[in-house]
């Protein structure tokens, strides 16, 4: 018998976080528990995970997303003071603000930055105060490959007086992602990018960013693999096997230090796992969710 997919239905809304940053959130509406909540890579929007969370929410799965501060639509910090602590505890208060049916707390997806903010969170917890059921990382380990991400940091200041027009950004995109077949569209680039005063089109987040956590990032290594090793609930890490930020080396030694965790590779996937191969990705996170 084939299972017919549930209308899907998504709502917008707002999330104040503890400083009064209010983030801006997407609520995809579904039954089926565990519910998800998707954390988004550094310099992307929660428009990353359309596809997977509308593929899950037609399965019935009920998804959360949201743009980390400084990104998208959430609210810019004041003089760019941006730091690591307010990322986690944006993540938490969205993970708090969307209980379930039976109180169970949501698997959590995320992506590079997205991802390592879910280790945080949950290796750092109270006991017995676990605020995620399930990690699902998306590329991404405590120890990363640091070539891979000097070249995204690399495309993100490679445009700092941003674009004339939607075709220079699309061109832009289509140089940094050749392996893509489908060069975007205007209506895709929307939500990627604002006007500035100046009529210029610059990326949706905060230059400050640039300067903030992520020049420090590899500070927080040691940090990391200590909330690793303290996580308890199930983790399924998904890598794509053209990955440049994450290898082999950096999986063998997460998966030494977190042994219960799960491990699939996406053929042809680069470190934009969800944008490259979609299909796949979304079926691994359903066959995963079932196993909860």
């Amino acid at each position: 018998m084939v299972a017919i997919p549930s209308p899907v239905h998504s709502a917008r809304a707002s999330l104040v976080s503890f400083d009064g940053v209010a983030l801006a959130t997407q609520h995809w509406r579904g039954e089926r528990l565990p519910p998800l909540l998707f954390a988004h890579g550094f310099g992307q929007t929660r428009h990353a995970w359309n596809g997977a969370a509308r593929a899950l929410a037609a399965q019935g799965f009920d998804a959360t997303t949201f743009d980390a501060r400084g990104h998208g639509e959430s609210e810019r910090v004041p003089r760019g003071d941006y730091h690591m602590e307010q990322f986690v505890a944006d993540l938490l208060a969205v993970a708090d603000s969307a209980p379930s049916a039976d109180g169970r707390a949501p698997v959590l997806v995320g992506a590079s930055m997205g991802g390592l903010l879910g280790l945080l969170a949950a290796g750092e917890a109270e006991e017995g105060r676990e605020p995620f059921s399930a990690l699902v990382l998306v590329d991404i380990t405590p120890r990363w490959e640091t070539a891979g991400v000097e070249r995204i940091l690399g495309f993100m200041r490679a445009h700092p007086n941003g674009f004339a027009n939607y075709d220079e950004a699309a061109s832009a995109i289509e140089a940094y992602l050749p392996h893509r077949r489908e060069r975007k569209t205007e209506a895709q680039l929307k939500p990627l990018l604002r006007q500035d005063d100046d009529g210029r089109l610059r990326w949706h987040w905060d230059p400050a960013l640039l300067d903030g956590p992520i020049q420090q990032s590899e500070r927080y290594q040691p940090r990391l693999f200590a909330a690793a090793a303290r996580v308890k609930v199930p983790v399924l890490l998904l890598s794509g096997t053209r990955s440049d930020v994450v290898s082999s080396h950096t999986v063998d030694e997460f998966l030494r230090l977190v042994p219960h965790a799960r491990h699939v590779a996406l053929p042809d996937a680069t470190h934009m796992v969800a944008g490259d191969a979609n299909d796949a990705f979304t079926r691994e996170i359903a066959a995963f969710l079932e196993t909860l």
